[in-house]
C-alpha cells in the first residue's frame, strides 16, 4: 500500500485532486468545530447578504450557509461514499464471477447487466425515491448504488476475461485452489489498482446522482446535502431573489468535488494503465 500510494504521489494530476478534496475535507470536518451552531438554527432573516458574521450570508430560512455548505458537503460525501462502496462491491463480484466462471453464469449476469444498461438509471432512481417513504441517507446511497454497478462489472468482467487463461492462474488450479480462492487471491490482486479507479469514479458518481434527485425533492429527509441546498433556493426562488449566496456555493463545491476526484482517477489511470504509461 506505502509502495502503490509513493508512485501515486509522482503524477501531478493525482496529486492535484488529492490536495484539493484534501482541503476540502478539512473544511467539512473542522469547520463545524469551530462553529458549534445547529446548522439547521435561524440566525437571520430570510436571504440576508454575506457580512462578516455571516460570509455567505443566510438562507431562504434564515440559517447560516457557510455552516449548511460545510454539513451538506460532508452528508453529500459520505452518500457518494457508500454508494461507491456498495456499487463497487455488486460489480466486482459479478463481474469477477462472470470473467471466470463463463459459461450459464456469465449468461446470467450478462443479461441482467444489459438490462440495466439498457433501462436508464436516472428514471429507475427517480421511480425508487418516489416509491419509498422513509429516505434516509444511507436508503438513498444503496438505490443509488443498485442502478450505478452494471458498467464496473462489465469493465471488471472484461479484465478477468483477460486473465483467467494467465499462467499463475493455471497453476493454482492444477494446486488445487477452488474457484473462490483463485478468484480472491489470483484475480483480484491484478485487477484492484482498476477498482480503486472504478470506486473514486462511483463516488463521484454518486455525489451526482444524490445531488441531481435531491434538486426534484427526493432527496434524503431530515438531513442536509448539497443537492438539498439547491432544492432549497429553487424552492424559494433565490435566483429571482438575486440571493446568489444560496446556490452558487453548493454548485461550485459539487464541480469542485467532482473535478478533485476526476483528477485523482486520470492520475491513478496514468499509472497503472500500461497503454497511457508506455
Amino acid at each position: 500500500m506505502r509502495n502503490t500510494f509513493r508512485i501515486l504521489v509522482k503524477s501531478p494530476k493525482f496529486l492535484i485532486g488529492f490536495f484539493i478534496l484534501g482541503i476540502i475535507l478539512i473544511f467539512v470536518f473542522i469547520y463545524p468545530l469551530m462553529n458549534r451552531n445547529d446548522p439547521l438554527e435561524m440566525v437571520g432573516t430570510c436571504f440576508e447578504e454575506p457580512t462578516s458574521e455571516y460570509v455567505l450570508g443566510t438562507d431562504n430560512f434564515g440559517r447560516d450557509v457557510l455552516l449548511e455548505l460545510a454539513y451538506g458537503a460532508r452528508n453529500s460525501l459520505y452518500i457518494g461514499l457508500i454508494a461507491g462502496l456498495v456499487a463497487t462491491f455488486i460489480g466486482l463480484v459479478l463481474g469477477i464471477a462472470s470473467g471466470y466462471i463463463g459459461g450459464l453464469m456469465d449468461n446470467i449476469i450478462i443479461t441482467i447487466t444489459n438490462i440495466f444498461i439498457v433501462i436508464p438509471s436516472f428514471i429507475v432512481l427517480i421511480l425508487i425515491s418516489v416509491s419509498i417513504s422513509s429516505r434516509s441517507s444511507i436508503i438513498i446511497a444503496v438505490i443509488i448504488a443498485l442502478t450505478s454497478w452494471p458498467w464496473t462489472a462489465r469493465a471488471v468482467r472484461s479484465q478477468t476475461l483477460s486473465l483467467r487463461n494467465r499462467e499463475h492462474v493455471n497453476i493454482a488450479k492444477i494446486s488445487g485452489y477452488t474457484t473462490l480462492k483463485i478468484m480472491v487471491l489470483e484475480i483480484f490482486p491484478y485487477i484492484a489498482s482498476y477498482i480503486m479507479m472504478a470506486f473514486i469514479l462511483q463516488i463521484s458518481s454518486g455525489i451526482l446522482s444524490e445531488a441531481a434527485i435531491s434538486i426534484l425533492g427526493l432527496g434524503p429527509l431530515n438531513t442536509i446535502t448539497l443537492g438539498i441546498m439547491m432544492n432549497w433556493a429553487m424552492l424559494f426562488e433565490a435566483p429571482a431573489a438575486g440571493a446568489w449566496w444560496a446556490f452558487i456555493p453548493p454548485t461550485i463545491l459539487i464541480a469542485i468535488i467532482v473535478s478533485s476526484l476526476f483528477f485523482m482517477n486520470t492520475g491513478m489511470d496514468e499509472i497503472f494503465n500500461p497503454k497511457i504509461r508506455s
